[in-house]
């Protein structure tokens, strides 16, 4: 971890981070993006309606997500851009989205599950998991499953399901998954929240298996100028914002893996793997590959947002990551 952080914050300083250079175009292709309506995920909603997506934003707050898109349509006049509402805390509301979502659009090309919190005091959503793994996680798990269809209707799809380096300081506590039994740590809470992240990109892409047509990818951003730190006590907020003048990038530049994941043609036969600074990185925790540990959190996870049978995946213990 202390390795991993010399080396960003070097690249942060020096410069050293790479940009997506693919040119590729993306006319006619349907992108849906979670909490689009500020930084990564605002910046990475302007590229790709650039590149001319069809790009729909879920945001819980719609009044945020007009004025993200007014933002965006100053400067690219003819970008095709809407947003939908979305509690990702709410299994009501991610259901709700996604049945819209099969109303209006015959397929989806690109999903990127960005939205994320992190919580300084317990909470919990409104299903009564802890807030964080709820959000984080769960409901990006069920958004996922129910639109599984429209990407399959894709000739070619690709899901990004953003994480953090901050999955090296959590575990999968399945004897305590919502913190119900411990001091609530906000740093171990979102650091199994990220770990679940990449999990669940691993185990998607083995369920889905070699001759799929998704492809998911998990990425860390980097250590990114955004507003994730608007739940956490006002010192931690002043230090953040210290902290971020000097060292943390823009979030046009977080952006840049988001982008390299979704669109980039390097990637069209890799699946499953962790992506940070526009590059794949394997030399991760073993936790991060731990196989059994994916498919207890899958079956826990289908359980725990009541997926139905038609939405769920079958186990694939025999495929093979190349």
């Amino acid at each position: 971890m202390f390795c991993h952080g010399v080396t960003e914050l070097s690249q942060n300083t020096v410069g050293w981070r790479y940009k997506c250079t693919s040119t590729k175009q993306l006319d006619g292709q349907v992108v849906v993006i979670t909490g689009a309506n500020t930084g990564i995920g605002k910046e990475t909603a302007r590229d790709l309606a650039k590149r001319g997506a069809k790009v729909i934003i879920g945001c819980r707050d719609e009044t945020r997500g007009e004025d993200a898109i007014k933002d965006i349509q100053t400067k690219i006049p003819k970008a095709d851009i809407t947003t939908m509402k979305l509690d990702l805390s709410s299994q009501k509301s991610v259901r709700e989205f996604a049945q819209q979502l099969a109303e209006k659009y015959q397929r989806i090309d690109i999903l990127i599950n960005n939205a994320g919190v992190q919580l300084k005091d317990r909470s919990e959503t409104i299903d009564g998991f802890e807030m964080t793994f709820g959000t984080n996680h769960l409901g990006h798990f069920l958004l996922t499953m129910l639109v599984l269809p429209l990407l399959r209707n894709s000739p070619k799809a690709r899901i990004v399901n953003l994480t953090s380096v901050g999955h090296n300081y959590g575990v999968i506590d399945f004897n305590d998954i919502h913190t119900l039994n411990k001091p609530y740590d906000m740093w171990e809470v979102y650091g199994q929240s990220k770990l679940a992240n990449i999990l669940f990109t691993r185990e998607l892409a083995r369920r889905l298996g070699n001759d799929s047509s998704i492809n998911v990818y998990a990425v860390h951003p980097g250590g990114v100028r955004t507003d994730i730190a608007r739940n956490l006590t006002f010192q931690m907020k002043v230090f953040m914002n210290v902290l971020g003048q000097v060292i943390l990038i823009s979030a046009k530049s977080g952006a840049q893996t988001s982008l390299y994941c979704a669109i980039d043609e390097a990637l069209d036969n890799e699946t499953g793997y962790y992506y940070e600074n526009c590059h794949r990185n394997d030399k991760l925790a073993p936790k991060t590959k731990d196989d059994e540990t994916a498919q207890r959190l899958w079956e826990l996870s289908a359980q725990l947002v009541k997926l139905e049978d038609q939405y769920n995946l079958p186990k694939n213990p025999n495929y093979i990551f190349h």
